[in-house]
Order: C-alpha cells, then sequence, then structure tokens
C-alpha cells in the first residue's frame, strides 16, 4: 500500500508592518516564504493581496492608489483593493486576496 502526501499547510499570521509605518492611501510589499504580498492602508483600514500582478510581472506595490483601487504600474490595469477585482485591461485575472488584523499596532496578514 502507498503512502500518499496528506500534509496542508495551515494558514498563519505573519507580522507585515506597524501600522503607523504606512501612511494612509499608500502600500508597501513583504515577501514570506517566497511569496510576494502588497499591504495597502486605506483611511486607516489595511488591505492585503497578491504582491504581483496577474498580468505582468510588477509590483502593485508600486501602483497607483486612487479610492479603492491600485493601478498596475506597467500596463495601467486596474484592480479593486478591498475584493482583488480586476477591473480593466489589459488585466482579467482577479488579485489573491487576504486576511488583515491589527495587534499591538502591527499590520498582521493570513498567509495561507
Amino acid at each position: 500500500m502507498s503512502e500518499e502526501n496528506t500534509s496542508v499547510t495551515a494558514a498563519e499570521w505573519v507580522m507585515a508592518v506597524e501600522a503607523s509605518a504606512l501612511a494612509s492611501e499608500d502600500a508597501m510589499r513583504f515577501t514570506h516564504k517566497g511569496r510576494c504580498i502588497a499591504v495597502y492602508n486605506l483611511s486607516g483600514e489595511f488591505y492585503a493581496t497578491s504582491g504581483i500582478c496577474t498580468h505582468e510581472h510588477a509590483f502593485m506595490s508600486e501602483g497607483y492608489i486612487d479610492g479603492e483601487t491600485v493601478e498596475c504600474p506597467l500596463h495601467q490595469g486596474l484592480f479593486n483593493i478591498r475584493t482583488g477585482a480586476a477591473l480593466s485591461p489589459p488585466v482579467t485575472k482577479n488579485l489573491k486576496t487576504f486576511k488583515t488584523k491589527i495587534e499591538n499596532g502591527q499590520v498582521y496578514v493570513l498567509v495561507d
């Protein structure tokens, strides 16, 4: 009888940034276990998405933020920061989103 690989990677809360270090309407990126993640501050509410555009390799944290949208810095495709939804060409695939929480003034991201 063969053994199956049944290991499951558990999600974990990862400290991303001090909340006070990320200005309102700004973003930053961090890498956890090889995965690039963007964290956004929208008027004191923090959100996280995959950090790489789904169209081409561009860092979403370097994109222009306008309200709840972020514009890819490479080809100007738009994404909704809260939902990750692709809003305009050339992007057609949504960004993965991650849950966030604030504890002791630090922003944590639930990375799975």
